[in-house]
């Protein structure tokens, strides 16, 4: 049986989705499970039963600060170990973002991984293309970032769910991999020539400012992580790309433009509403 954690979230979802288009015998895990899956809290370790698990798709728990997200990593990977699961395939964070403000986090995680004596597969996801025009903001006349001429080599979140169900479903070829999940470079010109807008980049100070505002209704630990990716993307250390994913896949990646065009286009306020 496989298992994938975050069975409610996005990333968990698909994936678990993608294992069952391919007929694998799989489950989800989450806090609030739906019928047929498992109750897994991550901070309350008594609710952590992976018996008779032979894959575990350990999909990061990152919403939280570094510390309590190592914890709570660290929590599932000991009842990995005590209950026999086969197998550990990690949704870790791209080779690129080392100097991303929650990088810490998942290269801990790693170490936690490759300590556990399970086998394991490492999945260095790319930065999503849902998020990345998710994050790009509507002006008066257009839109506006603090990406500046950068481009990230982003992808689309249900690439990155097929390969990690790829790897689960058949795991032995991958035992001790480390993969680097990245897409196509696409810049928030690209989007905004799209959607048939201008695009107006910000300075950096000018998008923290917007981040630390009381409005923007963000937890203490996310401006830091946003303005990482920010200057990130600006300065290109976001646009690199490698094969790995179509490897994986068997196939070209989707467009990941388009999906950031119709994350953005989402986001637009709506006139008159």
């Amino acid at each position: 049986m496989i298992l994938v954690t975050g069975a409610n979230g996005n990333l968990g979802s698909t994936t678990l989705a993608a294992l069952r288009a391919r007929g694998a015998a799989a489950t989800g895990g989450s806090r609030t499970p739906d019928e047929g899956m498992r109750r897994l809290d991550f901070d309350d370790r008594a609710s952590l039963d992976l018996t008779g698990v032979s894959t575990l798709v350990l999909v990061s728990a990152g919403y939280a600060e570094d510390d309590r997200v190592v914890a709570r990593h660290a929590a599932v990977l000991d009842a990995a170990v005590r209950d026999g699961v086969g197998h550990v395939v990690y949704t870790s964070l791209t080779t690129a973002g080392d100097h991303l403000g929650f990088a810490l986090a998942h290269r801990a995680t790693e170490r936690l991984v490759r300590a556990s004596g399970l086998p394991w597969t490492i999945l260095r996801n790319g930065l999503y293309a849902e998020l990345f025009g998710g994050l790009l903001m509507w002006g008066r006349d257009g839109v506006e970032s603090a990406f500046g001429d950068g481009a990230l080599a982003a992808v689309r979140r249900e690439d990155l769910a097929e390969a990690a169900a790829a790897v689960a479903s058949r795991p032995a070829p991958h035992r001790g991999r480390v993969y680097d999940l990245v897409g196509t470079p696409i810049t928030a010109a690209q989007v905004a020539g799209e959607l048939g807008v201008a695009h107006h980049p910000i300075s950096l100070g000018e998008y923290r400012r917007r981040l630390l505002d009381e409005t923007a209704g963000l937890l203490p630990f996310q401006p830091p992580m946003l303005a990482s990716m920010a200057t990130g993307v600006r300065h290109g250390f976001l646009d690199g790309t490698t094969p790995d994913l179509t490897g994986l896949l068997g196939r070209a990646a989707r467009d990941p433009l388009a999906t950031a065009v119709e994350a953005a286009a989402a986001a637009r306020p709506k006139v008159g509403v």
